[in-house]
């Protein structure tokens, strides 16, 4: 091993992980060990904006300290209890997450995809026991290009043909319509048994599809007009991330608890919420839902180990805490219009970058090349090379989501950054 003052350096680190674990993702090469706000440092000391916030899990910054007191003072005392007996954190972090958010009830789980799974229960069972679908015959309507995670139902309903290759045989009971057409949701709902529609308000893996302005109101009352459940799953949306508190809020202005401007808010059925809900800090998704719906899970019939761990619980309310106090989304609405704006005008000047697009600081920029090219790639490895990590997703596309704690200042060194790399790249 090459070791630098006695301590392994990025080279042995990448070449343990390749020996030992398994080879289901493919990082940029570099390693990271500290960071703080807007920062993250390798293990040689080189420091980098995070562009990417673990997929938007961070949207509070690394290691925010309110965040790392709560976990670190409720381990001190209990970490998990399961939920075979009450413990005095889960009943004051349900209160606040439905009044937050307004709703009846929440479901603690655990990732993302848990969550998504627990929705999709949920949506059935509401079907079968609230709207007289014969059992066994529910249907969910979903998207192409979705990304609603990695689990075997989940991947049934995907149309990724590298996430679905050889994982057979799949789950049926889904039907997929393209995204933005409501021509083909409307005629979807036509079928019989149709249970619910689960839909992203962006899709962000897909490369930041934000969809047409009116999209999701007119979805929502098509599914209302046929007594099907509208399912928003903002696992990478929410949290202040596209400029809102939700995304389904549209250009509401809240920036406290979600005050459902009846002129832009979207009222899904049922909400899906994971990442940033707890800042990165700590593995926590959730299920809302008014009590009409919630109400057919019956004790035995759903649950988790560590689902509304104590942990979880405390670090889920100081993250959300975090958002209102320090007005994330209110920042995130101002430096999403300026960063596509900085975008907009480096990209008049070159033939590498397409478009940008994206909403709050959920955006993207579309390389000029196609989806199998390594140009996209190439680009993050040079932007890392000047201080900034990013990823390529589907190809050709560069998705850019910072932490939210995010100064001016900072984005307009990033911008800087992005520019001198874009202007100085090489194919």
């Amino acid at each position: 091993m090459n070791m630098t003052n006695g301590k392994m350096t990025s080279a042995d680190l990448i070449a343990m992980e390749e020996k030992h674990g398994a080879h289901n993702y493919h990082p940029l090469e570099v390693v990271l060990k500290r960071g703080e706000g807007v920062y993250v440092w390798d293990v040689e000391g080189k420091q980098y904006f995070d562009f990417l916030s673990a997929y938007s899990a961070v949207n509070q910054g690394h290691c925010h300290p309110k965040i790392i007191a709560a976990m670190v003072d409720q381990a001190k005392r209990l970490t998990l209890t399961s939920r075979a007996f009450y413990n005095d954190s889960l009943g004051p972090y349900e209160q606040f997450m439905t009044e937050y958010f307004g709703f009846d009830k929440v479901l603690p789980m655990n990732t993302g995809a848990e969550a998504v799974e627990t929705a999709i229960k949920l949506c059935r069972k509401w079907a079968y026991e609230k709207n007289n679908i014969a059992e066994d015959q529910a249907k969910i309507i979903v998207c192409e290009n979705n990304f609603h995670g990695r689990t075997t139902t989940i991947v049934s309903f995907s149309n990724d043909a590298v996430a679905r290759k050889n994982f057979g045989p799949f789950t049926g009971g889904f039907i997929r319509i393209p995204y933005n057409d409501l021509a083909a949701l409307e005629e979807a709902l036509k079928q019989d048994n149709i249970a619910g529609f689960l839909v992203e308000p962006i899709q962000g893996e897909a490369g930041v599809f934000v969809p047409d302005e009116d999209y999701l109101m007119k979805a929502k009352a098509l599914c209302a007009e046929n007594g099907t459940l509208f399912i928003a799953d903002e696992v990478q949306t929410g949290i202040a991330r596209t400029g809102s508190l939700l995304s389904v809020c549209g250009d509401c202005s809240c920036t406290n608890t979600c005050q459902k401007d009846p002129k832009t808010y979207v009222q899904p059925d049922i909400l899906i919420l994971g990442k940033a809900l707890s800042g990165g800090a700590y593995p926590v998704s959730a299920v809302l839902a008014d009590n009409a719906i919630m109400e057919v899970i019956k004790p035995g019939q759903h649950g988790s180990t560590f689902g509304g761990n104590p942990v979880a619980a405390k670090v889920a309310v100081a993250a959300l805490e975090i958002v209102t106090d320090e007005r994330l989304a209110e920042n995130s609405r101002r430096l999403g219009q300026l960063f596509r704006k900085e975008m907009n005008r480096i990209i008049k000047g070159t033939d590498l970058v397409n478009s940008v697009r994206g909403k709050g600081l959920l955006n993207a920029i579309l390389i000029n090349d196609t989806e199998e090219s390594d140009t996209a790639w190439n680009i993050c490895c040079a932007l890392k090379e000047n201080g900034l990590l990013a990823k390529p997703t589907h190809g050709n596309i560069i998705r850019f989501a910072p932490p939210l704690v995010m100064t001016e200042e900072e984005l307009m060194e990033c911008v800087a950054i992005i520019e001198k790399t874009i202007s100085e790249f090489k194919k």
